[in-house]
């Protein structure tokens, strides 16, 4: 994933910012137990919130123990669950195959970080890939047909963004309930269109000046990844009918405590993500951000 969806620290209140940290935690621990220490370093919020979207409406039970990122401080955390499970593996595929698109992305010395990094994850990612067949191979198959656009130098979002929103849609497959797969389904598959687009809208210079296909300048014929205000607008408009898309599913499904965060996040956080990717002020998430959640936490509490 890509660190777009993040939780609005702003906007939620210090019980809500600590439901969000026992679940990231949670799945930190689940990481851990299934996969090894070195599967932690994939976790990230947009993981979080697709353990969240998967999880039952009720928290659940939890644990503390003491966390060496944190200082070796007491630490709460949700206890693993098959909701948790499955976003775990999910993750690590998800994650794996992330990481080899950055080495077909770069040139060997570039794609060496995106290199070194797949093949310590591999051992969890072929034991996640087992686990999980049907989803791995969704996963690669969209991958290929990202890539084929890609070579194709395909001018059409909606073919490119399709192709990866199909891809984080499957991560509902597994779920029991024939209603609740399809709510999380749509709202998942309009999050990943999001998701992509938003990417590409981030790397727009990046791209111009290396060459690398984007989407967004084919459509818009953007030269030196620059936006004009028409281009700009239009754009704006689309992102803002995928949010709409999302809440629209959301809606349909009582997601139970983990309401507040989800409705904070789709109907503020998305937006505000966006404008700052829009306006050039976006900062990628750092290692003291989830320090922030641990500080507003301890202040309130």
């Amino acid at each position: 994933m890509f660190g777009y969806v993040r939780p609005p620290l702003q906007d939620l209140s210090a019980e809500e910012t600590a439901r969000f940290r026992r679940m990231y935690c949670g799945l930190c621990h689940t990481l851990g137990e299934r996969y090894g220490q070195a599967a932690r370093c994939i976790l990230n919020y947009d993981f979080t919130y697709l353990a969240i979207l998967l999880a039952p409406p009720e928290e659940g039970a939890c644990s503390e123990s003491r966390c060496a990122v944190k200082g070796f401080r007491k630490n709460t955390y949700r206890i693993s669950d098959a909701a948790m499970a499955l976003a775990a593996d999910e993750s690590v595929i998800l994650a794996y195959w992330q990481l080899r698109d950055g080495v077909a992305d770069h040139d060997w010395l570039h794609g060496l970080k995106y290199r070194s990094l797949s093949t310590v994850l591999e051992p969890a990612y072929k034991k996640a890939a087992a686990l999980r067949p049907e989803y791995d191979a969704l996963v690669r198959h969209q991958l290929q047909l990202l890539d084929k656009l890609e070579q194709e130098n395909c001018d059409s979002i909606d073919r490119a963004a399709d192709a990866f929103a199909m891809l984080l849609s499957g991560a509902a497959q597994e779920v029991d309930d024939p209603v609740r797969r399809r709510v999380l389904e749509q709202l998942l598959y309009h999050l990943g269109r999001w998701v992509y687009l938003m990417d590409a809208a981030d790397d727009l210079k990046k791209d111009a000046a290396s060459g690398n296909y984007n989407p967004l300048a084919l459509r818009y014929g953007l030269t030196e990844g620059n936006w004009t205000a028409e281009a700009r607008s239009e754009f704006a408009a689309t992102l803002d009918h995928s949010i709409h898309m999302m809440t629209t599913a959301y809606e349909l499904w009582d997601f139970g405590v983990w309401t507040p965060i989800l409705e904070t996040t789709l109907y503020i956080g998305l937006f505000r993500v966006g404008k700052a990717v829009l306006d050039g002020t976006f900062r990628p998430r750092r290692r003291g951000d989830e320090r922030k959640i641990s500080k507003k936490v301890e202040e309130t509490t």
